[in-house]
Parts: structure tokens; sequence; C-alpha cells
């Protein structure tokens, strides 16, 4: 009997919950309040004084935070939609390839602007007189600075595959279905994550434009840091510049540790690797979860529900032009028919922008918009080359030390995110006052935007890069510029290509901010069509902004195709990890 009593009071004991379950559970329940909190100002009218008030009160930075972070999360979210469809049809279908990969270059090189001169009036239209217009413009402003990085993650990925792998998927017969949930999704998973974080800094980056909304006669501001940003820096409040930095500081190390940490440290067990590597990423989140007893019973459930989900045998359609002749003849009529509609689409474009900017431009406007490309074209080449040099070296470094990665991943966050508008009252200051050229010191500002895709890419790649590879390089002898040349350079080289692609088209897109600042009443611009753009935003010239979108994408396709194209080719067929 008493031996029952003992075994009943163990078996109560250890269906209790334990302290790890609350400290849990608060962490959980204080998320629902905050997104509960933070969206409860979505339906105002936009005619409500608190609607679109903007306060520099310190007091005021919490929940101007907490919405701007409730933005990038569901422009995240719509971003992860976006690059697991997208980005899979691209990978796996060569005719939606020819079509969606250039969309792809042409959509990461338009600028936020040149979105938002067409998006903002469609949004207000679509939810009248609410300020759910103005937030979903905002939050598909946002998205359209994260989501093209982390579709060409994803695409690099699924197009890399190791080959062994893929064939030890097709000896167990796995479906297509099956396969993308077993090998390709996992494979991906830790480019994927980086290259997530490294959105949510492109979003910060970008912040200012998404929020404080200025096209032609509409200016919106909506409650959020970014728009408490361009508050201050409009009234040269330098104090609430320094608060509106902090506020976002502590909001990237909060989801920094609460969100990306633990997903790094989930991201390391899908490395590709036959021996374990000696030091292992950690998160006080991730243990903190591993230890509940109730959390991790009720989530259980759901688990192995996605799990058997992901185990379904769905055959998913797909072409064989190699079964017979017929078939592959007909497949190649196909291609021929489906390039023709592609080359008719894309002629009967080109003809809508020449009449539509032909009714109020001349040609000298088509020259001027040439000229104005190739001079930041000019920066963006520099720039690039000079992050390089700096950046892939300092990625290694760290992607080589996890426990340095996991120290230097928050500030990395940081500095990505790091608004180049928080700098223009020093830039503005230094350039009056000892009379610097604009063309070549602003020119710095465009780097904001550009090396961060490349560090973050880099230091993804090296930790991705296979132990039992480094210790087989150990084991040769293989050390200096041998190791970096052979070894090393090789194993990130299709992690590079992504981020300095990625790179490339973020460097467009801040171009836009960085060519042309503005402090107060004092306004200087750069030569470059960065400033030609937005220029002819403020002003409501949309002819001009038509021009400058289109030959900054026709310039940028050419770059992609002629430079980086044949890049990710190389990466495909010589630098697999096979």
């Amino acid at each position: 009997m008493l031996a029952r009593f003992v075994s009943l009071a163990f078996l109560d004991r250890k269906s209790l919950p334990n302290p790890y379950d609350f400290a849990a559970f608060i962490l959980l329940l204080a998320a629902f309040v905050a997104v509960a909190y933070g969206s409860s100002g979505l339906t105002l009218p936009l005619s409500a004084p608190e609607a679109t008030h903007i306060s520099l009160d310190y007091g005021a930075l919490p929940y101007y935070a907490l919405r701007t972070t409730l933005r990038m999360f569901a422009a995240i979210a719509a971003s992860l939609v976006f690059t697991f469809t997208y980005a899979t049809l691209a990978a796996k279908s060569q005719r939606a390839a020819l079509v969606l990969i250039p969309l792809l270059d042409i959509l990461q090189s338009v600028p936020i602007l040149g979105f938002l001169s067409f998006t903002v009036t469609f949004f207000l239209h679509l939810f009248p007189g609410s300020t759910l217009g103005v937030e979903c413009a905002a939050v598909f402003a946002i998205f359209t600075s994260q989501a093209w990085n982390m579709a060409f993650s994803f695409y690099q990925s699924l197009r890399s595959l190791p080959r062994d792998l893929v064939e030890v998927a097709n000896g167990f017969h796995l479906s297509p279905w099956q396969k993308f949930w077993q090998l390709e999704t996992p494979y991906a998973m830790p480019a994927l994550i980086w290259n997530t974080m490294m959105s949510m800094s492109g979003g910060w980056f970008f912040v200012v434009a998404s929020e404080a909304i200025s096209v032609g006669d509409t200016t919106v501001k909506l409650p959020g840091i970014g728009s408490y940003l361009a508050q201050a820096i409009e009234m040269r409040r330098i104090d609430a510049v320094i608060a509106a930095v902090a506020a976002m500081a502590i909001v990237i190390l909060l989801y920094d540790q609460l969100l990306f940490r633990p997903l790094v440290v989930f991201a390391g067990k899908f490395r590709v690797e036959l021996s374990a590597s000696q030091t292992k990423e950690s998160s006080w989140v991730a243990d903190l979860f591993n230890r509940t007893r109730w959390l991790r019973a009720l989530m259980s459930m759901p688990v192995q529900t996605l799990s058997s989900i992901a185990l379904w045998r769905l055959e998913l359609p797909f072409w064989r032009a190699q079964a017979i002749d017929k078939q592959a003849h007909s497949s190649r009529v196909l291609d021929l028919l489906w390039i023709t509609l592609i080359a008719f689409l894309s002629l009967w474009a080109l003809r809508f922008v020449i009449v539509f900017v032909g009714q109020t431009l001349t040609f000298a406007d088509i020259q001027e918009s040439l000229i104005l490309t190739f001079f930041t074209m000019l920066r963006v080449v520099l720039l690039m080359a000079l992050a390089t040099l700096v950046w892939v070296p300092i990625g290694v470094f760290i992607g080589l030390r996890p426990a340095l990665a996991e120290k230097i991943q928050p500030l990395a966050q940081f500095l990505a995110a790091f608004p180049a508008n928080v700098v223009f009252p020093i830039v503005v200051v230094v350039i009056v006052r000892f009379g610097l050229n604009p063309d070549i010191w602003l020119s710095f500002l465009i780097i904001f935007g550009t090396q961060w895709y490349i560090l973050f890419n880099v230091i993804a790649g090296t930790m991705a890069f296979p132990n039992d590879l480094k210790e087989a390089a150990s084991s040769f002898g293989i050390k200096g510029w041998n190791w970096w040349t052979s070894v090393i350079l090789p194993g990130i080289f299709p992690f590079y290509v992504t981020g300095a692609l990625t790179a490339s088209g973020g460097s467009w897109n801040a171009a836009i901010v960085a060519e042309s600042v503005k402090w107060g009443d004092v306004s200087i611009e750069a030569h470059g069509i960065g400033a030609y753009i937005a220029d002819a935003t403020a002003k409501g010239d949309y002819p001009r902004i038509v021009l400058g979108v289109t030959v900054m994408s026709i310039v940028v396709i050419l770059f992609n195709r002629l430079v980086w194209r044949p890049l990710f080719g190389l990466a495909e067929r010589r630098l697999r990890l096979d």
C-alpha cells in the first residue's frame, strides 16, 4: 500500500507543471498581450487625431516600437509565404524561372518609393477612411525590403542540393511533397533563418520611408519608430533621434533573444556533415521551453500533425520530357511558345511605359536618367567591392566560432538595421561646413544597405560548412592562403553569391535614401538615379517616377544577367557540397 501511494504521488508530481512552465507561460502571455495592445489602433478612422499624430515625447516610444515591430513581423510572415511559393516554383520549373527570376531581379531593384508611389492610393481606396489602408501600405512597403533576399536564399539552396542526398531521397522513393519537406526545406533552413534576420534588419533600414509616407500631396505618418525618427529629423531634435535609436536597439535585442537565437539553434540540427562540431549554439529561451512539461505536452499533438502532413505521398505534376521523343519535341514547342509569349508581353509593357512617359517627357529626359543611372551603378559596384574585401574575412572568422557568433548576432542585427537617416545630421553638417563634394561623400551612405547582406550570408555559409571537411583540411595540413582559396571560399561561394546579389539590389534601394539627404531645411543631393526618383516622388511627378524606375530596372537586369547569373551557374555546377 505504501509503495502504491509513493508511486501515485510520484506520478502526480511528474504531471504537475514545473517552474519552467510558469516562466514560458508568462513569456507567451506577454507576447499575446503585446499583440492585442499594438493591434488596437489598426481600425481607427483616418481622421481621428490619435491615428496619425506623432509625439516626440519619450513616453510614446514603447507604443511606437510595438506598432513598428508588429508591422515588421506581418511583413516577415508575408515574405515567408512568398518565399516558399515563388522561390520553389522558380527552382522547380524551367519555364516559370524564365519569368520569375528576371521579375525578381526587377522587384528587388525597384525602390520602396517606387512601390509606394502607386500602392498608397490603392490601399487607401481599398479601406476608405480607415487607418488599416495606410497600415497595409506600410506593411507592403516593408515587405518589399524583406522578401527578395529570402526568396533568393531559398532559391539558391534548392538549386544547390548535394547530389548524393538527392540520390538517397530518390532511392527511398520520396514523393515531391515528401522530398520538399524532408530534404529541401531542412537543407535550406540555416541560410533562410540568417537571411530572415537580415530581412528584419533591412526593414528597419527603410522604416522611415515605410511609416512616414509622402507621395505628392499625400502625407501620412503612422505611429511608429520610423515616423518618430522622421519627425525628429524634420524638427532637428538630436535628443529624439538618439531616443529612437535606443528604442530600436532594445527591440532588436528582445526579438533576437526571444525568437532568432532559438531559431539559429534549431537550424544547427540541419547541417550537412558526418561529424558533429565540438561547439554548439545555445539559447536560454530554447533551453527554457525544452525543460517545460505542460507546454511540451500541449505542443506534441500539433507537431505530430505537421509531421504527418509532411509525410503525405502527394504526387505533384511534373514534365517527363525524356520519356519519348514525341514528348521531348512537344516540350521544345511549348518552350518556344512560352518564350514568344514572354517576349510579346515584355514588348507590350515597354510600349506602355514609352507611351506613358512620352506624353510629357522628351529624349533629353531619357538621356539624363541613363547618365544618372550610370553614376549610381558606379557607386554600387565600388562599394560592393569594398564591402566584399572587408566583410568576407570577418564573416568567416565569426562563422567558425559559434560562441562568438552568438555574441555578435544581436550587434550585427542592430548595425544592419541602423537607418541611414540617423547619420543625416552629421553628414549634412560636415558636407556644408567643409564644402565637400556630395557625389563622393554621400556615396558612403549606400554601404549601410550593402555590406550586411554579404556579412550575414558569409556567416551562414561558414556555419553551414560541414565539420568533417574542416577536419579533413586540418588533417592534410592545408593552411594559410591555400586554405582560403581551396577550402573555405569555394565552400561559402554559393552563400556569398546570394548575399552579393541581394546586396546589389539593396544598394540600388539604399541609393534613394543616400543620394538625397535632409536635415531640417537643409537638403543635399548627389547626382544619381536615387536622388532623381526621390525628387520625382516628392513632387508627385509620375512620368519621371516611371522613367527612373524603368531605367534602373533595365540596368539592374542586364547587370544581373551578365554578372550574377553566371556566378550562380558556377555555384550550382562546380561548388556543390557533393
